[in-house]
């Protein structure tokens, strides 16, 4: 009880310190209202990670109350077609998963004959990563988990190693695409990137940035791959995954894959299909996925309600519209102008140095704040940079590179790292230290980051 009302405290006094150095600073009363309510619910997340929504809810009210932001304003700022779009993928997924598309997918690649600890060491991570482009770094893991402890207690070995190197390029795989995890289509929706750009940009720095942690991991778990071989040689492993991993009912597994199929198609298609039918950018990309998922509740009508009740993660999207609205709130008083300015003037106007700061900022702040959070907080900081003659292309780039490889830093830098950690604990009562995570956690984060920033300064990823 003494360590929450010390954590509330020092909540507070951040809060409004944060408040005071805005109006220091230039800002005027209701900016520093706006920045002060914003603080609380971003250290409301990382000091009371089960009230953030309640955070959320009492600042977005003082908001109001104060006249900070007007109801119309306020709505415009929640990004109501993000939330949307994270819904009807939700619903999606929730029939993939019922339909056991990723037993199938895990149990049909790595069904390998001569099985070895590297293979399967660097399968597992190949699949991690697309399979977070495919679908989002969240669902990824908890079936990649799954499948990592079944193997693992058959050859009697520590699962570890195997479910971090997981972990690790599942958040390299999330930067792929706009579908791998939420601040890829809140970037894009807000930058005007579009899948194709992702695809065209992103996704061939991810698979290098894969490439270098599977080396790094292969590198640093020698010792678990030495003892691994020697229980394969031991046990055996023909026909392992077939035992362990069953196959689901094909007629409905190919129902679902064509579903998903065709909402991928069109979502990659969106940018040319918005230009052909003169349509508003973005708005394929966000009516896909409902029209989808509309399809997908007619035809399994007895469990629609049980997708958007169970497999819709409300408490989070939630959380996440009234986040936006509060960011939003920053980019309508100017705060966020002020900032930008500020910045600049830091960096002396030097494009490659803006970069560099945006990269790395959002890198470690992801590594102890929950990313979309961080993302939140800098779209409209960028966005402000707008009238000063910079580029933004590469700055959008940054924040996401930075946002999602910077999670792999610490145990609580990403999603995926703390619904892994949570299964391990669950399922087999296995705690990580935090210094065994940040060894190779740190190194990764430093090599990736540092890959992208070589990328940033020396190729144009802008036209």
């Amino acid at each position: 009880m003494n360590r929450f009302i010390f954590k509330f405290f020092v909540l507070l006094a951040m809060s409004i310190g944060s408040g005071l150095l805005g109006s220091r600073i230039g800002l005027n009363l209701q900016q520093s209202i706006a920045i002060s309510i914003f603080s609380v619910s971003i250290l409301g997340t990382l000091f009371f990670w089960d009230f953030r929504l309640s955070f959320a809810f009492l600042g977005t009210s003082v908001l109001l109350l104060t006249r900070t932001i007007d109801l119309e304003n306020l709505i415009k700022s929640a990004s109501l077609e993000v939330i949307l779009f994270l819904v009807g993928m939700m619903v999606l997924i929730g029939l993939l998963k019922e339909s056991g598309f990723f037993a199938w997918l895990i149990s049909l690649i790595l069904r390998m004959r001569r099985l070895t600890a590297k293979k399967f060491l660097i399968s597992i991570s190949i699949i991690s990563a697309l399979l977070a482009c495919a679908v989002d770094e969240v669902t990824s893991i908890i079936f990649m988990v799954a499948a990592i402890l079944e193997i693992s207690d058959y050859f009697e070995v520590n699962p570890i190693p195997f479910i971090i190197s997981s972990v690790l390029t599942t958040n390299i795989g999330s930067a792929g695409t706009v579908l791998g995890n939420p601040i890829g289509i809140l970037i894009a929706t807000k930058s005007g990137l579009t899948f194709e750009d992702f695809i065209l940009k992103a996704f061939p720095l991810m698979l290098v940035c894969l490439a270098a942690t599977i080396i790094l991991v292969c590198l640093w778990y020698r010792r678990p791959l030495k003892e691994f071989d020697r229980k394969i040689k031991e046990m055996g492993a023909n026909d392992i995954l077939i035992k362990l991993i069953s196959v689901p009912p094909e007629k409905r597994l190919k129902i679902a894959l064509g579903i998903f199929g065709f909402t991928s198609f069109f979502i990659g298609l969106h940018h040319r299909l918005e230009l052909m039918w003169d349509l508003q950018p973005n708005t394929i990309l966000l009516i896909i996925p409902l029209i989808s998922s509309g399809c997908v509740m007619i035809w399994r009508w007895q469990r629609a309600r049980s997708y958007i009740e169970k497999d819709v993660e409300w408490w989070t999207l939630l959380f996440f519209l009234l986040l936006f609205a509060q960011a939003g709130t920053l980019k309508y008083t100017g705060a966020t102008d002020i900032f930008a300015q500020k910045l600049s003037s830091f960096v002396g106007h030097n494009p490659l140095a803006l970069r560099g700061v945006i990269l790395w900022g959002s890198a470690i702040g992801s590594s102890v704040l929950d990313n979309v959070v961080l993302v939140a907080a800098f779209i409209p900081i960028i966005q402000s940079f707008q009238g000063m003659n910079f580029n933004l292309q590469p700055l959008w780039w940054a924040l996401l590179f930075g946002g999602c490889f910077g999670g792999n830093i610490t145990m609580v830098g990403s999603t995926a790292n703390i619904v892994a950690l949570g299964i391990l604990e669950k399922e087999k009562h296995l705690k990580i230290n935090f210094f065994h995570w940040l060894g190779i956690g740190l190194i990764v984060g430093i090599v990736t980051t540092g890959i992208v920033w070589i990328f940033l300064s020396c190729v144009r990823l802008t036209n």
